[in-house]
């Protein structure tokens, strides 16, 4: 085991004390870098960087080259599971990810299988090893996936979506094909986070991007059930460490209690909601990570400095269970200078409240 120099991320998710607030980004190894603008265009395309174990690797560690960053996370795709069921994953220039072959029926799903982490996805753990390997016990390494039901948007709408009538048709219709589908999902992601774990994640988060498009009864039956189920099924120690498990709804502010009722170490905290609220509500069942608006980040150092103030007050005195972050993904134009004075902000400003 190599022993982490720096493990405040790990202890802050499991509330153990820490000296600051440990802060990393979504989407940090990212087309807001040149540097990963560059190896992106060695790769040929998106999805031909993310099978390369040695350029994976490397845009994955670019961010830290930079940064202070107290976590490095997988560059992956969280479409590699249902790519790798064989739904035919392409990306348009400018559209996103489509699929050739959507799920349109019951059919459609009792012929896809669970893919093999070592086979058909074997390139993802080839990257975790590699990059765990290259980080030399630096920080810990995030593994993810995506969220049975945001899978499913992706797989039965055929890509992005703005109505997502075409899984809420399905939702209504034939509930039970898309249980059918969901539970499927659910033991692939078990399948698939786990061996990513073995490989050597140090903490994993489940990404549910697309939860905040249903109503409360819809999302406790589509969403919530299948990551409740999938905290259930994962590997909670390694290595002679726990294994920590985030859960990121995106506009899931309204369903904090039920989130943190899974057995969830962590929940993702959109800007949607204010810090000081979700504090009240489960700061003392889970830990809670993020929520800066990512757009803040084009605003100048000062105002960026401000709104760190403001969320880390927010939090409060609890001196543990915060893990800073953006409320979603930093944008490809921000000025990553602007990114490295968000991060410095947070490691000097957080100090006081853990003495």
């Amino acid at each position: 085991m190599t022993e982490l120099k720096n493990d405040t991320y790990l202890r802050a998710l499991l509330r153990e004390p820490v000296d600051y607030t440990p802060v990393w980004m979504m989407r940090q190894a990212g087309r807001y870098l040149p540097e990963y603008k560059e190896t992106r265009a060695q790769a040929g395309d998106f999805m031909s960087l993310c099978r390369n174990t040695e350029l994976a690797t490397e845009v994955t560690i670019q961010p830290l080259r930079r940064f202070d960053l107290d976590a490095a996370i997988l560059f992956s795709d969280i479409l590699t599971i249902p790519d790798a069921m064989g739904l035919g994953l392409y990306f348009e220039t400018g559209e996103g990810p489509k699929f050739e072959r959507p799920i349109t029926c019951k059919a459609d799903v009792e012929k896809i299988g669970l893919p093999d982490p070592e086979g058909e996805l074997k390139y993802v753990m080839d990257a975790v090893r590699s990059i765990r390997k290259e980080l030399d016990g630096k920080v810990p390494l995030i593994g993810f996936s995506g969220s049975p039901w945001t899978l499913a948007t992706y797989m039965i709408e055929g890509g992005s979506s703005k109505a997502f009538t075409k899984i809420k048709k399905m939702m209504f219709a034939e509930p039970q094909t898309l249980h059918l589908l969901l539970d499927k999902l659910a033991d692939s992601v078990i399948e698939y986070l786990n061996a990513q774990i073995a490989a050597g994640a140090q903490s994993v988060m489940v990404f549910d991007t697309w939860g905040g498009v249903l109503s409360p009864r819809d999302y406790n039956d589509f969403s919530l059930q299948y990551m409740a189920k999938i905290v259930d099924g994962l590997t909670r120690e390694n290595d002679g460490r726990k294994v920590p498990v985030t859960l990121f709804t995106k506009n899931g502010g309204m369903w904090l209690e039920k989130i943190a009722a899974t057995g969830c170490d962590g929940v993702g905290l959109d800007w949607t909601i204010d810090i000081e609220n979700a504090v009240a509500r489960v700061g003392d069942k889970v830990a809670l990570q993020g929520n800066m608006d990512p757009s803040m980040l084009y605003a100048p150092k000062e105002r960026i400095e401000q709104e760190v103030a403001k969320i880390l007050a927010g939090f409060g005195d609890k001196a543990t269970g915060h893990v800073f972050n953006l409320g979603h993904g930093i944008h490809p134009d921000v000025n990553p200078e602007h990114a490295g004075h968000f991060i410095e902000a947070v490691h000097r400003l957080s100090k006081p409240y853990h003495k």
